[in-house]
């Protein structure tokens, strides 16, 4: 089997990888959208490689660094079946239909269209059964047919329905990590290491560095927060509508709880807590139909706590008559309060909005918990060092006092410690590991970790 990159191999976004396993038959392992710097010199998004060999889609997760190019694979005439977990079928068309607002078109036809074609492709599979992409015929044990390739999604952490691929073509194991998740991420379950694999193609975007524990990270969330009330200033969290939006709300509701019980601090429980992002409400009303899939700490806390991701001062915005409201509104009466909103990197969406009224003023906090793409708004406003800077937002130059903070045990990414933990529990040593995903500097110093352990990696 060989494997042809289209795209998450020189940078962090835009995943694609064609795993050929005959001279005339392939898979395509995620289809996604470059963004930053990745999308730069680029003519456009459409597809610059033939389709006439690729026998499906096989789908990791729904980010949209992985999904985003689907539009443009149907437009170029790809008919074929889109393997997905169940999560990841109910979001899909969701995080579509918004990329498709906000990027490519508001013809509602085009959109119709595009949905109409999922509803025919997509095939949700579950966890860890084999499927052969030719007939898509499942097993629960591998049927060594030399008919075609055959696969099957594991637990990958990371994001509600996220999987890595497992395929198996005779007796060749290539397994395709996607985006793997950080073993501190709540909700859900931690990624468990495949048994073999002969090809590893491993994410690497956080493979320079370590996370802060989860301790740490929820003591200086609660920080920052109580700050935000003395300051009676607005802390900002431009968060991933898909993910992150859920695991803050999640933690924020376990802070809440436990402020009752001090004293420094009693008055956070009467600040809102604004989510203005309809893309993440939905999401989040998906999370909460599918617990089956979260882990067992939040099954825990959903005995005492029926709803984990809904809290006392919790105040949605969905409509945009709304967002102007309440953006008006807070700018006007000075009322201290806590906003997450998207995009998680500041490319577009109602956090632009919040970040030009308020990025001026010294007691606004910008509080990152996710990766900022290099040459994103969200990567230049982080760089501010001392709250002093000026950044462009919508064409227009905004000068920044606010102070920002980067909260990296939010992050939905495994770190090198999670990486080199996946790649050790693989039984059977891989004879390559090849990294992608990530930016140079995460690939050299992965590399150089997994090299001093024994690993052959490219």
């Amino acid at each position: 089997m060989q494997i042809t990159h289209h795209g998450g191999h020189q940078g962090v976004t835009g995943s694609c990888h064609e795993l050929h396993f005959t001279d005339s038959q392939s898979v395509l392992i995620d289809c996604g959208m470059f963004q930053g710097l990745d999308a730069r010199g680029r003519k456009g998004m459409q597809i610059d490689f033939p389709l006439n060999d690729v026998q499906s889609l096989i789908l990791t997760h729904v980010h949209i660094d992985h999904i985003g190019r689907i539009p443009y694979l149907l437009e170029a005439g790809f008919n074929k079946p889109i393997y997905c977990t169940k999560p990841t079928s109910k979001m899909l068309p969701i995080m579509l239909e918004d990329a498709m607002r906000l990027g490519i078109t508001r013809n509602r036809r085009h959109i119709k269209e595009l949905l109409d074609d999922l509803k025919r492709l997509v095939r949700p599979l579950p966890y860890g059964v084999w499927t052969n992409v030719l007939n898509g015929k499942s097993h629960n044990e591998l049927s060594h047919s030399k008919s075609g390739l055959e696969f099957r999604f594991q637990h990958a952490g990371h994001i509600l329905g996220a999987a890595y691929v497992e395929t198996d073509f005779n007796n060749q194991r290539y397994v395709f990590s996607g985006d793997l998740g950080s073993r501190l991420t709540p909700i859900m379950r931690d990624p468990i290491s495949p048994e073999r694999a002969d090809v590893l193609v491993l994410e690497s975007t956080y493979g320079d560095r370590i996370h802060e524990g989860r301790e740490t990270r929820l003591h200086r969330l609660e920080s920052i927060l109580c700050e935000t009330m003395k300051n009676r200033g607005v802390t900002i969290i431009p968060a991933f509508s898909l993910g992150r939006t859920q695991e803050l709300l999640y933690e924020l509701n376990m802070i809440m709880e436990e402020i009752g019980h001090k004293t420094q601090c009693t008055l956070l429980k009467q600040i809102d807590v604004i989510v203005d992002s309809p893309l993440a409400l939905k999401l989040t009303d998906i999370y909460e139909q599918l617990e089956e899939y979260w882990d067992g700490e939040a099954n825990e806390v959903l005995s005492v706590d029926s709803q984990p991701l809904v809290f006392k001062n919790l105040f949605e915005v969905h409509r945009g008559g709304d967002h102007r409201d309440v953006l008006n509104h807070l700018q006007k009466s000075g009322k201290p309060a806590i906003i997450i909103a998207g995009s998680g990197m500041c490319t577009g969406g109602r956090v632009v909005d919040y970040l030009k009224a308020f990025l001026g003023r010294e007691n606004t906090d910008v509080l990152f918990v996710g990766f900022q793409g290099e040459g994103t708004p969200g990567r230049a406003i982080q760089n501010c060092q001392g709250g002093r800077g000026i950044v462009w937002l919508d064409h227009q130059e905004i000068e920044v006092k606010a102070k920002t903070h980067t909260l990296t045990g939010y992050s939905a990414h495994a770190d090198q410690s999670d990486l080199v933990h996946f790649v050790e529990g693989i039984a059977v040593k891989p004879s390559e590991i090849r990294l992608v995903h990530g930016e140079a500097s995460a690939k050299a110093a992965l590399g150089e970790k997994l090299r001093g352990l024994g690993y052959n990696v490219s």
